[in-house]
């Protein structure tokens, strides 16, 4: 909803300022040189980009309509599963998680949060790590450097995303010129024209110039930093993952590894002590 009222927006106030100031919209109406610089663009955006970068493209208008997919709904949730997780093995031992993480599909502990479950990547996360506790491996500092390692590694396979959204809009006014010196060069063909064929000729070569800048800050900007503001957002439930698991590593009991993940989060969607102490206080026990 947020992209859709964005382009009515940038739409509506630059076409129809240009209509209240006198000008003929259909001027505007050149498809060749759309066709020249969209068409640019996106061969420049294939040869700039890997195969995996280019197969990301199809959900990148997806992730821009729906904005971050986790609401604080999915970060209470997050809150729960991990103090339900820390809690079984202050119970009944590092042991007793082994069920869970080797078969994360059949957890009832996991499948209790359905939407964490859901999230691949992010039970992923939690397995391989409890995995490491439950081998032995209980130094925080090299697991803390480990956990810095794969976030990064996801960041940078996002970062890849929003700079081929970026580059589209920093390629589009150059194409914009190529456009337009084309529409000059066909114009010269026309010299002996009168004025008012060699005014439309020109008009239509200008066109190019204003199109290559519109879609590049009007669009194709806006888009890249609105994705790059929702990959953000998003990394912090990884970020809060990140911070329960080493609290729980260190020896902090289930309420404080909690606390630590609950501080891990944006204050827009960070529930309260109270709400998460509510979420908690009646899950059920686990084996």
């Amino acid at each position: 909803m947020r992209l859709l009222v964005g382009i009515i927006v940038v739409f509506a106030c630059v076409m129809g300022g240009y209509a209240a100031m006198g000008g003929k919209l259909y001027v505007l109406w050149q498809p060749f040189e759309f066709v020249i610089i969209l068409g640019a663009a996106i061969g420049a955006f294939i040869i700039g980009n890997t195969g995996p970068v280019l197969k990301a493209v199809p959900s990148v208008f997806a992730t821009l309509l729906r904005g971050p997919k986790y609401k604080q709904a999915a970060y209470v949730e997050l809150l729960a599963m991990q103090f339900a997780l820390y809690r079984l093995v202050q119970q009944k031992g590092v042991l007793a998680i082994e069920q869970h993480i080797e078969d994360p599909a059949s957890s009832k502990l996991f499948n209790a949060f359905p939407t964490f479950a859901s999230n691949h990547h992010a039970v992923e996360f939690v397995c391989d790590y409890m995995r490491m506790v439950s081998l032995g491996v209980d130094n925080v500092h090299e697991i803390d450097n480990l956990m810095d390692e794969e976030l990064e590694t996801h960041h940078q396979e996002q970062e890849r995303v929003v700079s081929a959204v970026q580059s589209i809009a920093d390629a589009t006014p150059a194409l914009g010129i190529v456009a337009a010196v084309l529409g000059v060069i066909k114009t010269m063909g026309a010299i002996s024209e009168p004025p008012e064929v060699l005014g439309h000729l020109i008009g239509g070569a200008l066109v190019g110039t204003f199109f290559g800048v519109f879609v590049a800050y009007g669009f194709f900007g806006p888009m890249a930093q609105s994705l790059r503001l929702i990959f953000e957002a998003e990394s912090k439930y990884y970020q809060s993952l990140k911070a329960g698991l080493l609290a729980h590593i260190a020896g902090q009991p289930p309420v404080m590894a909690v606390e630590f993940a609950r501080k891990a989060l944006m204050s827009e969607v960070r529930p309260t002590f109270n709400e998460v102490d509510a979420a908690t206080s009646n899950l059920p026990a686990m084996t």
